[in-house]
């Protein structure tokens, strides 16, 4: 059993209940802008999910305006209304201080105009979303163009939404979303501080720099969790992004295919953070504007449907099949089911009864010492730690995540990692009105940035804001 999951089995949701979901932008693949019967339609599809019981019941939005508004409420309040879906909203932060404005006007609004309807549905609210990661050293090699905030400005962020909510007279939890490994650098601590939750994105498929394969993206994720776990001062840790591509390139070692992608989902999901972790998965349908370079993790395709590319169900039966296919790419056929992966995922020869074990029954955070041993190569024993297990990351538009590069878990960076002498501060961060807002991902930024495209919506959103104001 993974320890540091599951000793927070009691306190990782940050609600009342354990939530399962998937990731939602504002704008279709297209850059269309959805409206709320595309939200409606969404929402329905992820609960009438085949063998899921309806579990995918809430929504991780990126941003409460409404794409190529000023600051109208988002349409997927009123489509989450209607199809009782619960809301982890979210508030984009990384254009300056009127965005923000922006946003917790809409906030307030929603909460003005649908009342306990839109309240009683939330689980949480993430204020800003990788923006200290944007804006690292690593962030900024990865897109020199990106846009975040620092941790000074998101944590006045997160102070501005707790006062608007409990004004308004509502009481969530607010905290925020960014890749593991920036959550163990010591110049967020006042993000830490007065967030009530971490939110983590992770993704071993993007480890390029690591040995990703299927076997070991387990162990990734594992090492990414206690990293944070340690980092979070006792503070509840959700997983916000996750998932494996069905579809795409391969990624170092990592193949993308349905086969993996279910057995990612089966190891992590399934076996680990599914009614003990809040999570949302990566993702429903693709958001991709880039349809050639980007690896797809939509598990329904790019076209919105309840009929999975791969099988949903989370099995409690033991048994010796495994559905790791990690030599194989994108041969498999999209639609094709996989075998459930009942024991560790991984080439070991054991033939233990560990298909209901948690993955990653090793040590905590900072082991950083199995990052190259095959994950399940006991008997049973589970997945063991691993070293790295970063995420794409965003530019704060939409659904494609892209490459970081994070130096390992357990090992401190460098001093200038995340700027000088260590700091997330390494470009001055835009303010007011004339903040620069990222246009939408191009095909070149998709690569280097973590779920841009699912982001897009918030960043067209914040376009026509700005369009808005220089009109007025």
């Amino acid at each position: 059993m993974h320890s540091s999951i599951f000793a927070l089995a009691t306190s990782v949701s940050v609600a009342a209940a354990i939530n399962r979901g998937f990731n939602y932008g504002a704008v279709t693949w297209e850059g269309v802008a959805k409206d709320e019967a595309a939200f409606t339609a969404e929402f329905s599809a992820a609960k009438a999910l085949p063998d899921t019981d309806g579990a995918f019941s809430s929504a991780r939005l990126y941003t409460m305006v409404q794409s190529g508004t000023t600051k109208d409420v988002i349409s997927a309040i009123p489509a989450a209304i209607a199809t009782d879906t619960r809301l982890f909203l979210g508030l984009w932060a990384s254009t300056g201080q009127a965005t923000i404005d922006n946003e917790i006007a809409a906030l307030q609004a929603a909460i003005t105009q649908y009342g306990d309807e839109f309240t009683s549905r939330i689980n949480g609210i993430s204020v800003g979303s990788e923006d200290m990661y944007r804006i690292s050293r690593t962030g900024l090699q990865n897109d020199p163009n990106g846009v975040g905030a620092s941790p000074s400005e998101v944590a006045s962020y997160i102070r501005q939404v707790k006062q608007a909510i409990a004004a308004a007279g509502l009481n969530v939890p607010v905290g925020h979303v960014d890749t593991w490994e920036v959550w163990q650098n010591g110049s967020n601590a006042e993000v830490i501080a007065e967030s009530d939750f971490l939110g983590m994105n992770t993704f071993p498929y993007f480890q390029f720099t690591l040995e990703n394969n299927i076997e070991n993206g387990p162990r990734l994720f594992n090492e990414a969790f206690d990293v944070v776990k340690a980092s979070s001062g006792g503070k509840p840790v959700i997983v916000t992004e996750t998932g494996w591509p069905v579809a795409g390139n391969p990624g170092n070692l990592a193949q993308p295919s349905p086969e993996n992608a279910r057995a990612y989902y089966e190891a992590v999901g399934c076996n680990q953070l599914f009614g003990n972790v809040d999570t949302y998965w990566y993702t429903l349908v693709d958001a991709n504007m880039d349809t050639t370079n980007q690896p797809k993790f939509g598990v329904v395709g790019s076209t919105l449907s309840d009929t999975p590319i791969f099988e949903l169900g989370c099995s409690n039966s033991n048994s010796n099949s495994s559905s790791i296919s990690s030599g194989s790419s994108t041969s498999s056929a999209p639609g094709s089911a996989a075998t459930t992966p009942t024991k560790p995922v991984g080439s070991g020869s054991g033939s233990g009864s560990s298909g209901a074990q948690p993955v990653g029954s090793g040590s905590g955070a900072g082991s950083g010492s199995s990052g190259t041993q095959p994950a399940g190569s006991g008997s049973g024993s589970g997945y063991g730690t691993g070293s790295s297990g970063a995420k794409p990351v965003g530019s704060g538009s939409s659904d494609s995540p892209a490459v970081h590069m994070p130096y390992a878990p357990g090992t401190n960076p460098s001093p200038g990692f995340y700027g000088p002498s260590g700091s997330n501060t390494t470009v001055p961060v835009p303010t007011g009105t004339a903040a620069p807002v990222p246009a939408g991902p191009t095909p070149s930024s998709l690569t280097q940035s973590g779920a841009t495209q699912m982001r897009a919506g918030a960043a067209l959103a914040l376009l026509g804001a700005v369009a808005a104001f220089i009109l007025a």
